[in-house]
């Protein structure tokens, strides 16, 4: 960022910084390494910590902010927060990125606040639009899978979206393999430009690779976004020596505990980090860069409250490569 006092002016330099992947056999191109707002910016996070983390990630080419209309807490107040910074410093760089959203969990009291009916989704969008002050985003997901509602209907909300140009693309969000198939048969006979799948990867958690997501993707020639790639934090060295006073389980429970450290899943954190340390990596660059050495995998999504987190996340760029005996180390330790 280039200090001009009361203006922001982003670094000349962003894009030589960052990696980029065509998402699929779409025509668009993102980012590596995403930044995702689903911890950190809401009503629990202070307005100068936020902007200070967007610009870290912008100025080092990070172009993808992802969102969705419940983040928070208080839900939808991620949207607002974000909508603050596009208002007062980002808007000059409207076209230089990408703002996704998404809908399907329970946003709002009664039956038409959760799905994936036509009306909640459209509804749904228009207040994220509203609250970001956008005209539009550029990918609109459905949150998840939805069994009370026929998944035309719900694809028909997508192809809706994206010919009012309230989207450009559409995105399928924490899908299964062969719903993943089904939705693009439909989708692509309304003629809708889906390019993504948003689903939750990492070295613990395998199940897109259990659910035929993965393949199904790859296949259908869709990009993969993966999220909680150091699975809340536990793929890094925070839990080594017991939970520090500043953790998320510490002060943010709500999707990890600390139930979840049990000495097995300690242990194999630990022989993780030994063969990070082998690597010259730290545990958390070593698993994002098991992530993008996959070449179905377009973008990795990661969470940062301060600036440097940001700077670490993308030192795991420098060395995806892995040897086939590491990976099998990995699956042994992650698997067993």
């Amino acid at each position: 960022m280039i200090e001009i006092p009361g203006i922001y002016v982003a670094d000349p330099k962003r894009y030589e910084r960052m990696q980029y992947a065509r998402s699929g056999d779409s025509g668009l191109q993102l980012p590596r390494i995403s930044l995702g707002l689903w911890h950190n910016f809401g009503d629990l996070n202070t307005y100068d910590s936020m902007k200070a983390t967007v610009t870290c990630a912008f100025d080092h080419g990070i172009t993808q902010f992802d969102l969705a209309n419940n983040y928070g807490p208080k839900a939808g107040s991620a949207e607002r927060n974000f909508g603050r910074m596009m208002r007062e410093f980002l808007t000059p760089y409207r076209d230089e990125i990408i703002v996704t959203t998404k809908a399907g969990y329970d946003m709002w009291p009664g039956p038409y606040g959760i799905g994936g009916s036509r009306k909640y989704l459209l509804a749904s969008l228009d207040q994220s639009l509203e609250r970001m002050g956008l005209e539009y985003v550029d990918i609109f997901y459905h949150h998840c899978m939805d069994p009370n509602t026929p998944l035309e209907e719900s694809m028909g909300a997508l192809e809706q979206a994206v010919r009012s140009g309230r989207a450009l693309y559409a995105g399928l969000s924490n899908y299964d393999g062969p719903t993943l198939e089904r939705a693009t048969a439909i989708l692509d006979e309304l003629h809708v430009p889906f390019i993504i799948n948003q689903n939750c990867y990492n070295i613990f958690d395998r199940t897109v690779e259990r659910n035929g997501l993965k393949d199904m993707a790859k296949k259908l020639g869709k990009g993969l976004i993966t999220f909680s790639p150091l699975a809340q934090g536990l793929l890094t060295n925070r839990y080594l020596n017991g939970v520090p006073a500043d953790s998320r389980i510490a002060h943010d429970n709500r999707f990890l505990n600390e139930n979840a450290l049990t000495e097995d899943r300690l242990q194999q954190i630990r022989d993780l980090n030994d063969l990070a340390q082998q690597r010259g990596q730290t545990l958390a660059e070593m698993s994002l860069a098991w992530l993008l050495h996959d070449d179905a995998v377009t973008s990795v999504l990661v969470g940062a409250s301060r600036p440097q987190q940001i700077l670490d996340d993308i030192a795991a760029m420098e060395n995806t490569g892995f040897s086939a005996e590491e990976l099998a180390r990995i699956d042994e330790i992650a698997l067993r």
